[in-house]
Formats: structure tokens, C-alpha cells, sequence
């Protein structure tokens, strides 16, 4: 697969970040410096040997992972120069380039289960798009809570498949009904997030080449509509 082109946001997180202690050479400790630009620095994407895609990382878990040699390969261009201590015979600082997909050495298995994505209301909110599932208000502007699309009165479970996002007023509105005894149709079908899926919303400053890695393997599969 051909990376994206880079995108503006990978220049401007690339800046001096200091590296961790035990991950620079002997002589003078490092030095904290402030990123060159006041974005975030970028989370990595972490996969196995096989290239199964595991979490996303700090950029202090990947320079570890390059300090100890447990960096089976890597895929876009560097996005962060993590600088550390200088050593004392030769006057030169350590420097690490980081990638942006980064895979561990170890043992991995080709088969391993997808881990299933927590159900919590901020992984909620986000994969209903911060919007009522019932009136569609934008959620950024008044508070969302979490509704059992079947009360858990009638027997409804707390399971991705059972809970949208909605407003305290529609929450409210609905009460302890369903949506068709209620008269308030949702606007999507709830549905369980893939674990890529659950990535991609649990991470607002995405990089390019990472985007276009986790599209890549998005589940085919059409997502009805309510």
C-alpha cells in the first residue's frame, strides 16, 4: 500500500522532544525542549510483527521501543525527532526519528481475536458523531447522555447494539419506552465499532499516513441507516 502524502500537520509536529533517561547514551542527561510548534505531539500506531494493528502509543513507549532494538519495521516518514542525552567521549546528542506506524518485535499471533472496544460515553459520543441520535442537536453545545435504545426495565443490556447518544431532553422525552412506542425514530441504527473503528474515533489528530493505514483495513461491510 502507497502511504498518503504527508499531511500539513506532519511538519508541524515535528520539533525536539526530549527522550526518556534510560533511553539515551551515557554522558549528560537530556535536555527537555519545548515542540516546535503548540499542536499536540502525535500518538503512534502500534502493530505487531504481523502487522495486526494493537493501539495507538506516546511517542516515550516508541522511543523505548527503538532504544532497545524492538522495532521490527516501520511504515511512513518520520514524524517526530526525539533528542536525548550527548554522550561524554564523542560530543554527540543521541537522535531518534520516529514513524508514525510503528511494529514490535515479539511474539505475535496471526490469529488473535480483535479486542472488542469499550463501552464508554466518550467512545459513545464520538461514534454517534457528538449528535442526538433522536433530534439530531450537536452534542459539542449541550450535554449528551447515554439512552437504552430498549430500557434496561424491559430487559435492554448495556451493549453497544442497545445505546445512542442522546439529550438530556430527548432521554427525558423517551423515558422508559422504545423508540416506536415513544414516536421517536432513530436517525442511525446503533452498532458495535471494529476495533479500527474505535482508533479512528478515539484519536482527533490522526496523521496521514496513519489514516490511510487504518482505512485500509476498515471492515467492508455497509453500515445501515436508521
Amino acid at each position: 500500500m502507497e502511504p498518503a502524502p504527508p499531511h500539513p500537520a506532519f511538519a508541524q509536529a515535528r520539533g525536539k522532544v526530549p527522550l526518556a533517561g534510560r533511553t539515551a547514551l551515557r554522558g549528560s542527561p537530556p535536555t527537555a525542549q519545548r515542540p516546535a510548534s503548540r499542536l499536540p505531539a502525535p500518538r503512534l500506531l502500534a502493530l505487531d510483527a504481523h502487522g495486526r494493528i494493537l493501539n495507538w502509543m506516546t511517542w516515550q513507549d516508541a522511543a523505548c521501543l527503538y532504544a532497545r532494538g524492538a522495532v521490527a519495521w516501520t511504515l511512513g516518514d518520520p514524524c517526530m525527532t526525539v533528542h536525548g542525552g550527548v554522550n561524554r567521549w564523542t560530543g554527540r546528542q543521541s537522535v531518534i526519528e520516529l514513524a508514525p506506524i510503528i511494529a514490535a518485535k515479539g511474539h505475535a499471533h496471526a490469529r488473535v481475536p480483535e479486542p472488542t472496544p469499550a463501552l464508554t460515553n466518550q467512545a459513545l459520543f464520538a461514534r454517534d458523531q457528538w449528535i442526538c441520535l433522536y433530534c439530531g442537536a450537536d452534542g459539542r453545545k449541550l450535554p449528551l447522555t447515554r439512552d437504552h435504545v430498549v430500557p434496561t426495565s424491559k430487559g435492554g443490556k448495556d451493549v453497544w447494539e442497545n445505546v445512542v447518544s442522546a439529550c438530556i431532553h430527548c432521554n427525558s422525552k423517551k423515558g422508559g419506552r422504545t423508540p416506536q412506542q415513544a414516536g421517536m425514530p432513530l436517525l442511525a441504527v446503533p452498532f458495535r465499532p471494529s476495533w479500527v473503528e474505535h482508533l479512528i474515533l478515539s484519536n482527533r489528530h490522526i496523521l496521514a499516513d496513519q489514516m490511510a493505514f487504518l482505512t485500509a483495513h476498515l471492515p467492508k461491510r455497509a453500515r445501515p441507516q436508521g
